[in-house]
């Protein structure tokens, strides 16, 4: 689902950066436009009808629409041959491409972007890495390699950097329901707390690509309580992002208690975007934490 292309080494010498990357990253317009990185729309499909994340179809138009809808709607990574026209674009301004995606074990834009990369007609140097992680979690590893690149960084140290911040990223994520995820497919070895009589707020993760249970709490509240204890935990940390579907209050209140412990300029805001809350639902909460 995800990506990000680098420009590096622009022609005539100097270095520079420029991000790319789609719309489930949960990269805000504010982020995107800040760390100069292109957020590219994935599509939602309701029925016959196609939306592309974002742009046609607005956050909180889609988790209205998703309320009164009784069919699940379905997503859509870009072609093969999106990839490659933005290849071939990007190619007119630098002479390296790195491209990041969301884990191969949840979507196929992994593949896709790999067939881009052979359907592009231009010359320059593309590098494509599995980033084995998502939403959140995936956002920051972006983030981290765009800051890289506007230093000035080259893309073999660029790539270093996203591999670095793959092996030390985590985040939590708090749930109301695993419905979305079964019913999406997506759910992983969290099947394991399905069917539980009680009204509870699971907590996943997504480790080695694919979704992950961690434990479960009984009310809102708690999972807030549990999210706040998860960032505190790191004596130190380069980035902290939060993120919501359609509770931002709650994304608030955890954000108020955050501010206490890092300054504001380290918490990233973000929002579950419709392609990704296609598979998680109205109700979810997430922290990313990208340790020192």
């Amino acid at each position: 689902m995800v990506k990000i292309q680098i420009r590096l080494n622009r022609r005539g010498g100097s270095h520079g950066g420029k991000g790319f990357t789609d719309s489930t990253s949960d990269l805000t317009p504010n982020i995107a436009g800040e760390l100069g990185i292109t957020v590219v729309p994935l599509n939602v499909h309701f029925g016959s009808e196609t939306y592309r994340d974002g742009v046609d179809l607005t956050t909180e138009d889609f988790y209205r629409r998703l309320s009164q809808c009784k069919t699940l709607p379905t997503t859509s990574a870009p072609a093969p041959g999106t990839f490659a026209e933005v290849y071939d674009k990007l190619a007119k301004q630098t002479n390296e491409i790195l491209t990041i995606t969301i884990s191969s074990k949840l979507s196929a834009t992994y593949k896709a972007a790999v067939d881009g990369k052979e359907m592009s007609k231009s010359k320059v140097r593309i590098e494509v890495i599995d980033s084995l992680s998502a939403i959140v979690g995936l956002g920051l590893i972006v983030i981290s390699a765009a800051k890289a690149a506007r230093a000035g960084a080259s893309l073999d140290d660029v790539i270093d950097v996203v591999y670095s911040s793959m092996n030390r990223v985590d985040f939590r994520m708090a749930f109301d329901t695993l419905e979305y995820l079964r019913r999406g497919g997506r759910i992983g070895t969290a099947r394991a707390f399905l069917g539980s009589a009680l009204k509870v707020n699971p907590i996943l993760i997504i480790r080695d690509g694919i979704t992950e249970g961690v434990t479960r709490v009984r009310t809102r509240a708690k999972a807030i309580d549990y999210l706040c204890d998860f960032v505190t935990s790191f004596p130190d940390v380069e980035d902290v992002a939060i993120e919501d579907a359609a509770t931002p209050d709650e994304a608030k209140i955890l954000a108020e208690r955050l501010y206490s412990r890092f300054s504001k300029d380290r918490i990233y805001w973000m929002k579950i975007s419709p392609v990704i809350g296609t598979h998680v639902g109205p109700h979810v909460l997430g922290v990313g934490v990208l340790p020192k």
